[in-house]
């Protein structure tokens, strides 16, 4: 039986769908309020209205994790409606995808304002509540953390950086009583592959990852709320990752004539 977390609080940046609207789902299952950040409001009320009548409290905080000074406004209203927070979950994320020859330095410096810089401003802005509660704060990396397939150099840099993040937060505040969780899922069904490189959602996105290689939203969320609440280092979250990570730690030699043979092309854009 999962642990109950009454009183606790979940912060959570990229609530609005996905990934962070599933675990904040089970947060709020598992008795924890919850602080809902995004840039698309309407998606965040939603979600609040579902949770507040379930009797738990959710407050709502339309944030850009790619703004100075968004983060530091959420976190002023939480601390202000809820007194505490106890889990932060930097999950805002999207995915520049393409042939490297396609690409140019905007699209990197896109990746990485959100999914790298945008982490940081959630660290800065979150890391004194953290302190005062002696909580964990949560990176949502990716399989791609640890390896890299044709087409994802932007994505897979960014995911990179912030395991490096993670591993030095993690020594970093443990003497503060703050754990520091890589999240690390493979395919997991969300909207990132409907993300296009410029940041906007584009609703009539193939999907591009077969079915029986995507987890489900419900079933990623509670392994990763479970990683969280435990203060676990890292948790791989689907088996597929697991796999892909010892192949590349342990046999890069094979997994590298795997990743040529049989890798999922990357998502391009329209002409590259």
């Amino acid at each position: 039986m999962a642990k109950r977390l009454d009183g606790k609080v979940a912060f959570i940046t990229g609530a609005s769908a996905g990934i962070g609207a599933a675990m904040a789902r089970d947060f709020v299952r598992r008795g924890a309020d919850v602080v809902l950040t995004a840039r698309r409001w309407e998606r965040l009320e939603a979600l609040a209205l579902e949770i507040r009548a379930k009797g738990q409290r959710a407050v709502v905080a339309q944030c850009d994790v790619t703004v100075d000074g968004d983060l530091e406004k959420a976190v002023a209203l939480a601390l202000e409606k809820l007194g505490r927070i106890d889990y932060v979950i930097a999950n805002a994320g999207f995915g520049v995808a393409g042939w490297f020859h396609g690409r140019d330095l905007e699209d990197y410096r896109r990746q990485f304002e959100t999914n790298v810089f945008g982490v940081l401003r959630t660290a800065f802005a979150t890391m004194d509540a953290l302190h005062e509660s002696h909580g964990c704060f949560a990176i949502m990396g990716s399989v791609m953390s640890h390896v890299a397939t044709p087409g994802t150099s932007p994505y897979a840099m960014s995911k990179h950086a912030v395991r490096a993040l993670a591993a030095s937060l993690r020594n970093e505040w443990k003497g503060r009583g703050v754990a520091v969780t890589l999240l690390a899922p493979g395919f997991v069904d969300s909207e990132i592959r409907q993300v296009r490189n410029d940041g906007t959602f584009d609703p009539e996105a193939h999907e591009t990852i077969p079915r029986w290689l995507r987890l489900r939203t419900d079933t990623a969320a509670k392994k990763m709320v479970t990683a969280v609440v435990r203060g676990k280092r890292e948790a791989v979250i689907s088996v597929h990752g697991k796999v892909a990570v010892f192949l590349s730690r342990h046999t890069p030699g094979l997994f590298d004539l795997l990743i040529r043979t049989f890798a999922v092309k990357g998502r391009r854009e329209a002409g590259k």
